[in-house]
């Protein structure tokens, strides 16, 4: 009765596996080959926790009369290892096994969660089986359903999914999420010295997730709240999304008034000049008028008169969330709308990397992901063993399976999982936060002016308060 009244209060999950397994699919492919690196295992130097929330004592054995007595040397694992996702579950119970490799580790106990009864039943058998820590499972709905099985048993669960909404004490989100990139993104952006920052997003669960991140990563930075608009899809409604986002109407007044000012009367009697054929929705973007431009005649009057600049928009960092189609027409609606991007830092969310060639009108755009040269070391010994390359996804049970080996002598009690230095991982090093959320230590990658991304700021060894 109990169990039941603790499922009926789980938030709702959003489901964001589609999300993850997107993910997976379109980086696996361009994955790169990797430069050696430690594995997880060993802590890093000192590692600031920045989560408000207070991770409660896990009951006792004592006050659990009813369950088995917790064996710290046994691990279990929850992942699909039947069904459609059945050959990515094979995978990533293969690169835990390989954390577990080494003599003397810890007992793996496996549970399929596609098999009858579905991941809640996978997590009975687990805590009915004295398992000290569950690793997985991998989804956002299964995690809704293994999270009041765990947390009435007491034991803590390193979950596979993305989604933060399944984040909460005692339960911690693994995967690389957009909360982790856009709070890397808005303290560089920060550190830049630019403090009013903008975003045009999708109208879908990633655009939901893209605004959730800013506005936090905002609040904690100390900045303004974000302006957020969001899109139809649409090219007409692209482009005048963004010319609503930057007051181009607004901005082109300002310039007119200052041509006037200037003794300019032909800039302000002809708008074309100004760049007002391209605010037809779609049209193409007409040249911008820049600072010492002039229209042909003598200098300082009529048609010689130089035409001030556009001023700029109200923001000085842009988030663009869309990919594909929908990407290249914010490209063009950013030139129709008269933003420089030299004073502007357009980022973008971490799915970027898997494009970045073709991203080359975006040249000096930022995003942020691992470095993925850190991953060379884990991909090499699951070569060795196992005679394929990893799936993208496979560093995460490596990580979590890494983690509970290294802590299995002493338990999985909350002032070893916090630990303040934090841990080393496949993807860099990371922190478990009081409330489910983990930090990570991510790369700031710049697009080239023909395309591709490299990294402008390293994903740092030691992560703290500024995003980092």
């Amino acid at each position: 009765m109990e169990r039941g009244k603790r499922m009926t209060g789980l938030r709702a999950s959003r489901h964001w596996a589609p999300v993850v397994l997107g993910r997976q699919r379109i980086m696996r492919s361009l994955r790169l080959p990797l430069l050696a690196s430690s594995l997880l295992g060993a802590g890093c130097t000192t590692l600031m926790p920045f989560g408000q929330a207070s991770a409660p004592s896990a009951p006792s054995a004592a006050q659990r009369p009813d369950a088995v007595a917790l064996d710290n040397r046994k691990i279990g694992i929850l992942l699909p290892l039947s069904g459609p996702n059945g050959t990515l579950g094979a995978d990533m119970l293969r690169a835990a096994r390989l954390a577990l490799a080494a003599p003397g580790s810890p007992t793996l106990d496996v549970h399929d969660t596609a098999a009858p009864g579905g991941a809640a039943h996978a997590a009975q058998l687990a805590t009915a089986g004295g398992d000290a820590i569950i690793l997985g499972p991998l989804t956002s709905g299964d995690t809704a359903m293994v999270a009041p099985v765990a947390r009435a048993a007491g034991i803590p669960v390193l979950a596979f999914t993305s989604d933060v909404t399944q984040a909460q004490p005692g339960v911690w989100v693994m995967g690389i999420t957009i909360e982790q990139q856009m709070r890397r993104l808005v303290f560089a952006a920060k550190a830049e010295g630019r403090s009013r920052i903008a975003a045009l997003l999708p109208s879908n669960a990633v655009g939901n997730a893209l605004a959730d991140g800013l506005n936090h990563a905002c609040a904690d930075a100390g900045l303004p709240p974000p302006m957020i608009l969001t899109l139809s899809g649409t090219a007409d409604s692209i482009d005048a999304t963004m010319k609503q986002l930057s007051d181009f109407s607004g901005r082109q007044a300002a310039q007119q008034a200052a041509a006037q000012q200037a003794g300019s009367p032909q800039a302000a009697a002809d708008p074309s000049a100004q760049g007002a054929s391209a605010s037809a929705p779609g049209a193409p973007a007409a040249p911008l008028p820049v600072s010492g431009a002039t229209t042909g005649g003598p200098a300082g009057t009529g048609p010689g008169a130089p035409l001030p600049p556009l001023p700029p928009p109200p923001f000085d960092a842009l988030l663009l969330g869309d990919t594909g189609l929908q990407l290249q027409e914010a490209i063009v609606a950013l030139r129709a709308s008269g933003i420089n991007r030299s004073q502007v830092r357009v980022m973008g969310p971490g799915l970027w990397g898997a494009f970045a060639s073709k991203l080359g009108a975006l040249s000096g755009a930022w995003y942020a992901d691992p470095d993925p040269s850190a991953r060379l070391g884990f991909a090499a010994q699951y070569q060795a063993l196992y005679h394929q390359s990893p799936k993208l996804l496979a560093g995460l049970p490596f990580d979590a399976a890494a983690l509970a080996r290294s802590l299995s002598a002493s338990g999985y009690q909350p002032d070893a999982l916090l630990r303040p230095d934090g841990f080393s991982g496949v993807d860099g090093v990371f922190a478990l936060q009081p409330d489910g959320h983990v930090q990570r230590a991510l790369a700031i990658f710049q697009v080239e002016p023909g395309g591709g991304g490299r990294i402008v700021q390293p994903a740092p060894r030691v992560l703290d308060r500024t995003g980092s």
